[in-house]
């Protein structure tokens, strides 16, 4: 397994709708096993293949004992929403705002071996569903704010410096996994080695 570069809030990726996955086989499962070591590397809730360059619909979660991925989701929400909680994302790094989210919802794909998945969730892990199928589709939780959080998200990400962000995740990285990435890894799904 390898330990993926996360694309940063400005990579194109993240504003593409990602494609549906019609193969399946050896390098599929290897990917979902390296977006798992990467989630887990990040102390992540969920990762979403265009936040490692992979411009197909696939996300990985890890939320409150429930462990898993899902290929080509379809979600259904309830109407009604849950109240609003802080929530962050590995691809617009160092902020955190509450989003409404969706109370209730059902997701359906399959797995890395094509079997059909269908679950119901709420709370957390409902959040997490939306979340990354929001990445699938090109959007980011940013997009969701309103009013003053809106302005306070844009201000703020025009005022970061992600570069610097980048950088120092990597250094920190390289001392956890002996290795590091980014740089000449930028422009292409680079993987620490």
């Amino acid at each position: 397994m390898a330990i993926l570069s996360i694309r940063i809030i400005g990579d194109p990726v993240l504003r593409t709708v990602a494609e549906e996955v019609s193969e399946f086989g050896p390098e599929l499962a290897k990917l979902v096993d390296d977006m798992h070591e990467t989630m887990r590397d990040v102390r992540g809730a969920g990762l979403a293949a265009p936040q490692i360059g992979v411009n197909k619909r696939i996300f990985t979660y890890s939320v409150d004992g429930h462990d898993g991925h899902i290929i080509n989701p379809v979600l259904v929400a309830s109407d009604d929403f849950a109240p609003g909680e802080p929530e962050g994302c590995l691809s617009v790094p160092g902020l955190g705002y509450t989003v409404a989210r969706h109370r209730w919802v059902r997701i359906t794909g399959v797995d890395v071996h094509g079997k059909p998945l269908d679950m119901e969730a709420t709370g957390t892990l409902a959040k997490c569903f939306q979340h990354e199928t929001d990445h699938l589709n090109g959007k980011l939780y940013v997009d969701r704010l309103d009013g003053e959080d809106r302005k306070d998200a844009l201000r703020a990400i025009r005022m970061s410096n992600y570069h610097e962000v980048t950088d120092e995740t990597v250094a920190k990285r390289a001392k956890t996994v002996g290795s590091a990435f980014g740089g000449s890894f930028a422009a292409g799904a680079g993987a620490a080695q």
